[in-house]
């Protein structure tokens, strides 16, 4: 995905595409004036072709600027965050298919009152370098890849190191963003764990990250017998994949993510149902979010340590797979009653967030996984979930969710569920009942956390969308992004 080129300007010489925002019925915005095309918008206006309704757009050509767009944010005391972004999408959209290349985006001039200008500058940044990504592996076959002649965009403001600094996080969360989709939008056959430790492997050698495999008898040999009870069905090598990222003083303890990367899905012998079971290969979406993350690391150099740990495998149905009522014992010690194969996440999960800790000796430990179809029945689409045993983690990266529109809706922890997961064959079951999936799920993660700092993402709602839209959405790196650089030192 090409690099937009971003530039800052108060007095922006106007190029071949202009784009304003007005509020309804607050047509005589003075940047009208400062810009010089009050004439080209006057017209549209007594004419009533314009009204500033939320996302309405009206182009205009003309010789200087060649374009004008005009979006619509609707009423000023009624622009919220979800309506300000409607319409940075509408302005976007406006310009598809069209020769622009030089864009001076005027419309991150206006925000909600709850958001300031570093927050604007973030957003259509991010926005903008977005509309370039489309999934494009040879494996999709012929087809007329999206064409865009952009090439930059400038904001008409006075460059500082505020403004400066929230452009390049934008960029380099869409950046990280478009790696995630892409692994998580492969076929399975392709995106194997192997090739999730090759693209580890290489963004190493891109961004001077220091990149480790483990391999199935070197895990067997540490003693993930969970890790590996998950693995032992699959013909397909799995791995367990390391990528550390030293910005601050080594002295300093790293932040540590974990990712889910069941790479396909079937749910084992505990056999998922057929329909929808290709999304399957979006089980890895939590290890693509860490990549993607690495990524956006890579781009920002931001003064911050971070660990990412990937668990790789498939999930498969063979006759040496794990069986509902095996006991397996993890890298912890601790044994779990395997009662539902298809509960494999947790299982990969809790064996790579104890060789976080003994390797690593993480301030915080920070995991994100499609654990629950439960927590798609919570939450929906829109929100992941996050539970924790550190509320200063929770809330900061609950603070760094909501700047970035990429939200996280916090579930609660307990005894009380904590129980459910009670085994008459080991220390404890690896499901805990229907009632309650995602916090059980999590209850269980918090066993092999007691020592750390830690949270855990429940993304199996928003990491992709089915229908006709279906795809990787490349989140949640952007609140990941927000969290790592709020953190440095």
């Amino acid at each position: 995905m090409k690099k937009l080129a971003l530039n800052f300007s108060a007095t922006p010489k106007l190029t071949d595409t202009l784009i304003i925002s007005l509020y309804q019925n607050e047509l005589d915005d003075p940047i009208l004036a400062k810009l010089g095309v009050q004439h080209l918008v006057a017209p549209l206006i007594s004419q009533g072709d314009f009204s500033g309704k939320l996302a309405q757009t009206r182009t205009v050509y003309s010789d200087t600027p060649q374009r004008l767009v005009l979006v619509g944010l609707g009423e000023r005391d009624k622009l919220t965050v979800k309506k300000s972004l409607s319409a940075q999408s509408a302005a976007i959209k406006a310009l598809e298919n069209t020769g622009a290349k030089q864009i001076i985006d005027a419309s991150v001039l206006h925000y909600p009152s709850s958001c300031n200008q570093a927050w604007s500058v973030l957003q259509h940044t991010q926005n903008w370098q977005r509309n370039f990504y489309e999934y494009s592996h040879p494996s999709r076959g012929e087809h007329s890849p999206k064409q865009s002649a952009i090439t930059e965009i400038i904001y008409p403001l006075d460059a500082n190191d505020t403004l400066t600094h929230a452009a390049q996080q934008g960029q380099a969360s869409a950046l990280g963003m478009a790696l995630t989709q892409d692994l998580g939008n492969l076929p399975s056959n392709i995106c194997t764990p192997s090739y999730l430790a090759d693209t580890a492997t290489a963004l190493a050698k891109d961004y001077g990250f220091k990149a480790t495999i483990l391999e199935r008898d070197e895990m067997i040999a540490m003693g993930m017998g969970s890790f590996m009870a998950v693995a032992q069905g699959t013909v397909t090598p799995p791995k367990m994949i390391c990528l550390e990222y030293w910005g601050a003083e080594k002295t300093d303890a790293p932040i540590t993510l974990v990712g889910k990367g069941v790479t396909f899905d079937t749910g084992g012998i505990s056999l998922k149902p057929g329909a929808g079971m290709d999304e399957m290969k979006y089980d890895m979406c939590g290890a693509a979010t860490v990549l993607g993350v690495f990524k956006s690391l890579g781009e920002l150099k931001p003064n911050v340590n971070v660990v990412g740990i990937i668990p790789a495998t498939d999930n498969m149905p063979a006759g040496n797979a794990i069986k509902p009522g095996d006991v397996v014992t993890s890298l912890s010690g601790q044994t779990i009653e395997i009662l539902n194969t298809d509960a494999e996440g947790r299982l990969i999960l809790c064996d790579a967030l104890t060789y976080a800790q003994q390797t690593y000796q993480p301030k915080c430990v920070i995991d994100m996984a499609t654990l629950t179809g439960a927590c798609i029945i919570a939450l929906g689409k829109h929100v992941s979930a996050i539970l924790g045993n550190d509320q200063t983690l929770v809330d900061e990266l609950k603070t760094a969710s909501d700047y970035t529109y990429d939200r996280f809706w916090q579930l609660p922890l307990g005894e009380e569920w904590d129980e459910q997961l009670k085994s008459n064959f080991a220390d404890m079951a690896n499901i805990g009942g229907r009632e309650a999936g995602t916090i059980t799920a999590a209850q269980f993660l918090a066993r092999f956390t007691q020592d750390v700092a830690w949270a855990h993402l429940d993304i199996a709602g928003t990491a992709w969308q089915s229908g006709t839209n279906k795809g990787a959405s490349g989140r949640p790196v952007p609140a990941l992004v927000q969290y790592l650089v709020s953190k440095q030192a």
